[in-house]
């Protein structure tokens, strides 16, 4: 009898280890999701510093409306992943967080609020889609400082006018240094 129930305590924990790799994915694996929300995040960077050295703050935001969907649709087929950015305070409502990523983003702001490092958040899951591995990743998008030009709480007046007339549903101004201003999501 001991055996017998030796033996299922064993079956048992065997199958709750199973279930846990299921969920997991390799650092390797992980490692690539990091550097494709990198990509993403330092070409947008890259191209919106170029044009505020140019043309100042309002040649910024025109080049994040014109290239910034262009620019995630290209790294995304490059990798053949779905790839983009998303808010709970949006911009753009191309942008819109499905439930799973809202989920996410109330987390990363609980989180937050708990202490945690905003910069080194990060959030993934493994699901069963039609019968296949899906992986959804999220990391989260602290605002710097150069965001408060477009996003804060004092945005000059040119600035504004030109919000309104690039996104006439913009919700994502308000925003102080370090909070959330959204999250890089990737799904392969």
């Amino acid at each position: 009898m001991k055996l017998r129930k030796s033996i299922l305590i064993t079956f048992l924990f065997s199958l709750n280890s199973l279930a846990i790799a299921a969920d997991t994915i390799p650092e390797t694996e992980l490692a690539t999701y990091r550097a494709i929300v990198s990509e993403l995040g330092e070409t947008l960077k890259s191209e919106l510093l170029k044009a505020l050295q140019a043309g100042g703050p309002a040649a910024a935001l025109a080049t994040c409306n014109e290239k910034a969907i262009p620019v995630t649709t290209t790294i995304a087929e490059k990798h053949g992943l779905k790839v983009g950015r998303t808010s709970l305070k949006l911009r753009n409502p191309k942008n819109a967080p499905d439930e799973w990523e809202t989920k996410v983003l109330k987390n990363f702001v609980e989180r937050q609020v708990q202490g945690k490092n905003l910069s080194k958040m990060e959030f993934y899951e493994v699901f069963e889609k039609d019968g296949k591995k899906q992986v959804r990743y999220m990391k989260a998008i602290p605002v710097a400082e150069p965001c408060l030009t477009c996003h804060g709480t004092e945005i000059v007046p040119e600035i504004s006018a030109k919000l309104k007339t690039l996104y006439p549903e913009d919700k994502a101004t308000g925003f102080k240094l370090g909070d959330l201003r959204g999250a890089f999501t990737l799904i392969k």
